[in-house]
């Protein structure tokens, strides 16, 4: 029979932060996990929960380009689109009746477990944001939110992310736990994550955040443990200090590869009419091109490009696990201190409204800028305030408080780091070997021997 175990994913906890965490140094035994190229959050947790690369999973970034469609498709949620074996289904082949329960992991809708949460808000036609929650069963979203709040979805993301979100998704946690017992819990803290890429890891804000996460994850650790559950904690990826943004859009915009259109005045990137544009994920960014007599070409150009370390043809991504319909025809990697910036215009003054507003979907990428509000604002909390109200009130308003300026980002993921920022996976003593450096992948046979063992 599995002994019920839960597995608590503190994002970019590494050897280096760790150090900071002594509730959960306390856990047990520390193995280093050897993250996936890029070392971004889908990826690397589709490899834990498969136990499969890129390359089978298909899940190559945080975000790519479907070809067929022309449109960029990034932080989407179904399942369906992790094309391997989760874990919970292995272990369920192993034992009919076990029930599995996801707090906040990616790809979480319509996965097949037995209990889900993850951030769902609600769009309105008017351009509101609801902060909500998608649950499984439905019933389980009113009483969270009954019980917690409703969904920190603006602590969760954007400049007011805090600790708070993680307090939500802990207590969710212990709530699903208490009234159904399931073999295996999956929570996810992401607090962590915000402060190093804001202030960089070496920064008293990053002290400061891995107190207040040691404190939420050492509490849950107790909770678990009080419970009989036995618990191990992962983390995706690491975090190194940056300073310099590399603008690949704006490299195949100059000998005229990136496909532009205007709208009253502001640019927009026509993907589709592009000969290449760059998807930029963190220090990794997917370089689709349209037609292979441009290759070449392109592949010079970035080998050329400041910043830029590697960059991965058809061969290089077979031997990394990336070869995958859905990877662009090149990858990119930066150097270190650097990272992929997705900005494509050239004058700020005709940037698309999008981008400054925290909105995950329609950017070319990732955006950590998000995490601010533009330090050009006189009053920015004013100026926050009264958007706000105007929205209440039912006026079509932006919340345009996020800077164009992507200097201001000091963390950043995605390339191969060394030790001590890789990160780590902890377990109970006696659970693993000591001091063995992990594959992300190799995450999967620890969780079934949790179970299993």
């Amino acid at each position: 029979m599995a002994h019920r175990t839960a597995v608590i994913l503190v994002v970019a906890l590494s050897e280096e932060t760790l150090a900071h965490t002594p509730r959960l140094r306390a856990l047990g035994e520390v193995r280093v996990l050897r993250p996936p190229l890029p070392a971004v959050t889908c990826t690397a947790q589709a490899d834990m929960l498969t136990g499969e690369p890129a390359s089978v999973h298909g899940i190559v970034g945080n975000g790519w380009y479907d070809r067929e469609s022309a449109e960029v498709r990034f932080w989407k949620q179904s399942n369906r689109l992790v094309r391997a074996e989760k874990v919970w289904e292995t272990a369920r082949r192993r034992e009919a009746g076990l029930t599995c329960a996801n707090l906040c992991w990616w790809f979480n809708m319509y996965s097949g477990v037995d209990y889900a949460v993850t951030p769902r808000p609600m769009y309105f036609a008017d351009g509101r944001k609801i902060p909500d929650c998608w649950t499984r069963p439905a019933t389980l979203r009113d009483e969270l939110q009954g019980e917690l709040g409703r969904f920190p979805l603006f602590r969760f993301w954007g400049p007011g992310a805090s600790i708070e979100s993680s307090e939500w998704i802990a207590g969710a946690a212990r709530i699903v736990e208490t009234r159904s017992e399931p073999t295996l819990s999956l929570v996810y803290l992401p607090h962590l994550d915000y402060a190093l890429q804001r202030d960089g890891p070496e920064s008293g804000r990053a002290r400061e955040a891995c107190a207040e996460i040691d404190h939420v994850a050492g509490d849950l650790i107790e909770f678990y443990r009080e419970r009989g559950v036995r618990t191990m904690v992962v983390s995706e990826y690491g975090i190194e200090p940056v300073d310099t943004p590399i603008y690949l859009n704006r490299v195949l915009r100059e000998p005229g590869l990136l496909g532009l259109r205007e709208e009253l005045g502001r640019e927009q990137l026509d993907a589709g009419a592009s000969r290449a544009f760059a998807l930029a994920d963190h220090q990794v960014a997917h370089i689709y091109v349209r037609d292979a007599p441009d290759l070449s070409r392109v592949t010079e150009l970035l080998r050329a490009t400041p910043g830029v370390a590697r960059v991965l043809d058809a061969d290089a991504k077979r031997e990394t696990g990336l070869d995958h319909e859905r990877a662009g025809d090149l990858v990119a990697v930066a150097a270190p201190g650097a990272w992929f910036a997705y900005p494509f215009w050239l004058d700020d003054a005709r940037a698309p409204d999008y981008a400054r507003t925290v909105d995950i979907h329609r950017k070319a990428g990732y955006d950590p800028a998000e995490l601010f509000i533009d330090p050009r604002l006189a009053f920015p909390k004013l100026a926050l305030a009264r958007r706000l109200l105007m929205r209440r009130l039912g006026f079509r308003t932006l919340l345009d408080v996020i800077p164009l300026d992507a200097s201001l980002v000091r963390g950043s993921h995605g390339r191969d780091l060394d030790r001590p920022r890789r990160p780590v996976l902890l377990t109970e003593p006696g659970r693993t070997g000591a001091g063995e450096e992990v594959p992300a992948a190799g995450v999967r046979d620890v969780i079934l021997g949790h179970l299993f063992g």
